[in-house]
């Protein structure tokens, strides 16, 4: 039986007050909080440091898209108050395994040419979790969700993988996924930039009890 995917809220916001501000409208009504990777670069680790004082309870994730030093930066996320932390699909299995050590979990974001061979190796390695982009450069670039990216996320579902998906997702196109074990959807400013972002979120969270609660 499948699981009711969860959602995350990524705060790809430049400055931090702007972050704050965003999460404190909606921090409540999602599962995961999410520093994004433009969020780190500006702010650092001290973004996660403040999502972690203001939601104790949340799980919160540094998306660092780790290349290298993994253990260091994973050890620097996980000292500021992040559960998990991304690493991107290009670093060494050893990059992965020293950065599992220091966080709760791990996850490897799939950009670029990723093979499921490689995927089979993270298996091998000791990680769970995944991240299936559309990419906002593809999104801007006219591409649409469509039946080869949904194989391959049928594919690392089947793998044995935790796969949380990302990138333009609104509340229509969670439909798309409906018969996938989706373990988390990740929406940014399909969300943080709604005239009600709580609402936002609410209407999220209905549609995936709608399709996924049964």
């Amino acid at each position: 039986m499948m699981g009711l995917p969860n959602l995350q809220i990524a705060l790809d916001n430049s400055i931090l007050s702007e972050a704050l501000s965003s999460v404190l409208a909606v921090g409540h009504e999602v599962d995961i909080i999410e520093a994004g990777t433009i969020l780190c670069l500006a702010e650092g680790m001290e973004a996660v440091r403040c999502l972690r004082a203001l939601y104790p309870e949340k799980i919160i994730l540094a998306d660092t898209k780790c290349a290298d030093a993994g253990g260091t930066v994973a050890r620097n996320c996980a000292d500021a108050g992040a559960d998990w932390m991304t690493v991107i699909c290009s670093a060494t299995i050893p990059t992965m395994k020293a950065a599992m050590k220091e966080v709760r979990d791990l996850q490897v974001e799939l950009y670029g040419d990723w093979t499921f061979e490689h995927a089979l190796a993270w298996k091998e390695a000791g990680l769970s979790q995944v991240i299936y982009h559309q990419s906002r450069d593809a999104l801007l670039a006219g591409e649409t969700w469509g039946e080869k990216d949904l194989n391959k996320i049928r594919k690392l579902v089947e793998m044995g993988f935790k796969v949380s998906v990302t990138g333009g997702l609104e509340v229509d196109t969670l439909a798309l996924f409906k018969g996938i074990d989706v373990y988390t959807f990740i929406a940014g400013r399909g969300i943080r930039e709604a005239a009600d972002p709580a609402q936002a979120a609410r209407e999220f969270k209905a549609e995936i009890a709608r399709i996924w609660g049964n």
